[in-house]
């Protein structure tokens, strides 16, 4: 299958921010090189895409046996004998996330696999219950919107903030906001706003949970830089879209089809052990016993994967590099549980509820609001399907976590309390990037040592206004652009929101906070 390379769109914000793609003739010809991509998450598609489009020969390696990475997806059969699919949890698809959506427009132009969700509502044990559904999206009328609608904020709480301690959220620039708040925490630099403590976890604090972090240990630049993606720099707005199926068949099986149309050799099930570099001959790959040289080396691993690869590498890239691989962190534990229900819970509950002081509670979906295997289960049994989240939750007990989870579950929606169980599905993990203070100058870029060698992935450093699930495309198409500037074929058109604040008058003000 040949083709011309999509290009990512951007969506309603008119100030989005374009990368030109390196330039260069179209695609290879009879010199197309072979290329090893390892990991076959967000990061690895996008570079085995990027790759792949351009004729590049693609092998791509991925431990387990299906694609998608931390998005991921098995099947499973529950105790009355129907087959699901099981994931580790809910994820959001933000507008935001241009060069994720033109990955996943390669399966479906119309991006026809994703649903929008009408809300993003956040739920306070005290009672307080605040929603994006009617806050403007445009900047700076979205912070004043939600200011005004939010019953987390009274005009005393207002004038007992320090306005000029939230300076900094007025003009993000990357890498200049790492300069600025790397080595301060999240909770530090939202102590010092004062904002009122309500406002702090029902807003606040949903951003740095999405980095399954303590904000405690999570770097402010990070936090700072995500209210910027989100809130003050785009005009794209908070509300999300989701896959209106498992991710397997959403996602990632079009996907790894529309890559093998392209030539790629998609190997699932297949771990890399180790991998070199310094040879005269190009990068080389272990895998199965057997090595395998290449012209070029992808690295779309995660945190530990990474820092396991390097480990046993001895080879790869230099001892400084490897070194710094080495020193990667993954974030705290964190504990997905999805319950199948005898009934149904109250049909006004939302599809996702992001929740605050609820002990170890984070979120709950109830996934038949808009996945279709889940809504076909709850049609046939009068059932439902929903998931509960703990991020930074360190236990040594597990069944008192999960017990525990579904206590709060009945706090927050008390009918479950009612229900008895079908069958039910935990995931306990801890592998995902964490973003401490003062770490940003010690993680990963794209390009390595060798020239050959780039990396990709959420937790590589770049200085583009990413974060998240859109960071790992972005670094992944980055990844495949630094080998094709090389090689002298153009790479792929990016987007991002705008690189700094969108009002003149606003970075005026934060300028002050420099002086």
């Amino acid at each position: 299958m040949t083709g011309r390379p999509a290009v990512p769109r951007r969506g309603r914000d008119r100030r989005a921010r374009t990368i030109p793609a390196p330039p260069g003739r179209p695609r290879f010809g009879a010199d197309a090189p072979e290329v090893a991509v390892i990991g076959g998450g967000i990061a690895g598609l996008a570079a085995a895409t990027g790759l792949a489009e351009r004729g590049a020969r693609v092998t791509l390696y991925e431990r387990e046996r299906g694609l998608g990475g931390r998005l991921a997806g098995w099947s499973t059969d529950l105790a009355d004998g129907s087959p699901v699919t099981m994931s580790r949890g809910f994820h959001a698809f933000f507008r935001q996330y241009y060069n994720l959506r033109g990955l996943l427009r390669r399966a479906d132009p119309s991006l026809g696999m994703l649903t929008a969700l009408p809300d993003y509502p956040l739920r306070h044990s005290s009672g307080l219950y605040d929603s994006f559904a009617r806050v403007p999206r445009t900047p700076p009328w979205s912070a004043l919107g939600f200011v005004a609608l939010s019953p987390a904020f009274g005009w005393r709480d207002l004038l007992r903030m320090n306005p000029a301690a939230a300076l900094p959220l007025l003009d993000v620039r990357v890498p200049q906001v790492y300069a600025r708040l790397d080595t301060v925490s999240a909770a530090d630099f939202l102590a010092r706003i004062r904002f009122p403590d309500a406002a702090q976890h029902l807003a606040f604090e949903v951003f740095s949970r999405s980095f399954f972090a303590d904000p405690r240990e999570l770097s402010a630049a990070e936090l700072v830089l995500m209210f910027h993606i989100y809130f003050l720099g785009s005009s794209e707005g908070l509300l999300f879209d989701v896959p209106d199926e498992p991710y397997p068949r959403a996602l990632w099986e079009p996907l790894g089809r529309y890559l093998e149309g392209h030539g790629a050799d998609v190997r699932t099930g297949t771990e890399v052990s180790a991998a070199g570099s310094s040879g005269p001959d190009g990068p080389t790959v272990t895998a199965d016993g057997r090595t395998r040289r290449f012209d070029a080396l992808v690295l779309a691993l995660d945190s530990g994967g990474l820092r396991r690869l390097a480990a046993a590498s001895p080879g790869l890239c230099d001892a400084p590099w490897r070194e710094r691989a080495e020193r990667l962190r993954t974030a705290p534990p964190f504990l997905v549980s999805r319950l199948w229900l005898d009934r149904p819970v109250a049909a006004d509950r939302p599809g996702f509820l992001g929740t605050s002081g609820f002990g170890p509670l984070d979120n709950i979906s109830v996934l038949e609001r808009w996945e279709g295997e889940a809504a076909r289960w709850a049609a046939r049994t009068g059932g439902s399907v929903v998931e509960l989240h703990a991020y930074a939750y360190a236990s040594d007990d597990l069944p008192a976590a999960q017990d525990r989870l579904v206590r709060q579950m009945h706090r927050v929606y008390p009918e479950t309390a009612h229900a008895s169980i079908v069958d039910q599905r935990h995931e306990w993990r801890a592998d995902c990037p964490l973003f401490p203070v003062g770490g940003f100058h010690d993680r990963p870029t794209v390009r390595t040592p060798h020239p050959t060698v780039t990396v990709a992935g959420d937790a590589v450093r770049t200085d583009l206004p990413v974060a998240l699930m859109e960071r790992a495309a972005t670094t992944g198409f980055l990844a495949a652009n630094a080998l094709l500037e090389r090689w002298g074929v153009r790479g792929q058109t990016l987007w991002t929101v705008p690189e700094r604040g969108r009002s003149a008058v606003l970075r005026a003000l934060a300028a002050l906070g420099d002086t």
